[in-house]
């Protein structure tokens, strides 16, 4: 394999390019911004995120936070969270909050989290796919008329039935209010639920790698600013969490 060796100006412009994807996504159709339509859009979209950043979740209500979505996580309709609506000038005040698909020809009228089993989706009590069904809202599956909308089988981690779970959209006062961590403000786009490394497990698994080590350093506090990342103390917001969380467990 071929080793690729990079000068310190080379990795300065990758580390610029990948801070730029975090921060543009696909909002730039895929043609990269100028430096001046990159300062204008960081000037008009950055100050937007801080204050209305939405926090996506997966689980039962009053439960724990079976599942943190991230902007690579998939949609019912295939696609992922990053390319749904995420940014608002303004935080609908209806509840629950959709976040629609903007993807030409998707039916998509709200993000919805389907649970997988490793890499692989899980069949409806019909048999079919997930991706058989159809994304607008019920589900109804395209390949058979006796099926009434996706119903999924599987059994989440924390015992309970997907069937039991919901989509979670939020706001930050929202998700401090239930006395959950909402970790650092960043500029990232389509940031979800996650506040750190912990946040890529499963609920279940947090909380069991919390109470094996509740006084370690835990990576999951570093946290992205700029083109840098800080370090935050556990104690701060990460082990309250981790302590409420198994109570409730």
């Amino acid at each position: 394999m071929e080793t690729i060796k990079l000068d310190r100006s080379a990795s300065e412009a990758v580390d610029d390019y990948w801070e730029y994807r975090r921060i543009v996504g696909d909002d730039d159709g895929g043609k990269l911004f100028t430096p001046k339509q990159y300062e204008e859009y960081k000037k008009k979209v950055i100050p937007q995120r801080m204050e209305n950043r939405l926090y996506v979740s997966f689980g039962v209500p009053g439960g724990i936070d079976c599942k943190l979505i991230g902007p690579e996580t998939l949609c019912f309709c295939a696609h992922r969270y990053k390319q749904h609506k995420t940014d608002f000038k303004v935080v609908p005040s209806e509840r629950p909050l959709a976040l629609p698909c903007p993807v030409r020809g998707c039916l998509c009228v709200a993000y919805q989290y389907v649970p997988r089993i490793g890499p692989n989706q899980v069949r409806c009590r019909c048999k079919h796919l997930p991706e058989d069904h159809s994304e607008a809202t019920g589900h109804l599956c395209n390949k058979c008329h006796s099926c009434s909308g996706y119903h999924s089988p599987y059994t989440c981690g924390c015992g309970q039935p997907s069937s039991a779970h919901q989509t979670l959209i939020e706001t930050k006062q929202e998700r401090e209010a239930r006395g959950r961590p909402t970790g650092r403000d960043v500029p990232n786009a389509a940031m979800g639920g996650l506040t750190g490394f912990s946040s890529l497990l499963d609920g279940y698994l947090a909380l069991e790698a919390c109470s094996s080590d509740p006084g370690r350093e835990d990576g999951s506090q570093q946290r992205h600013s700029g083109s840098g990342i800080k370090k935050t103390s556990p104690q701060t917001s990460h082990s309250p969490h981790c302590k409420r969380e198994a109570h409730q467990h």
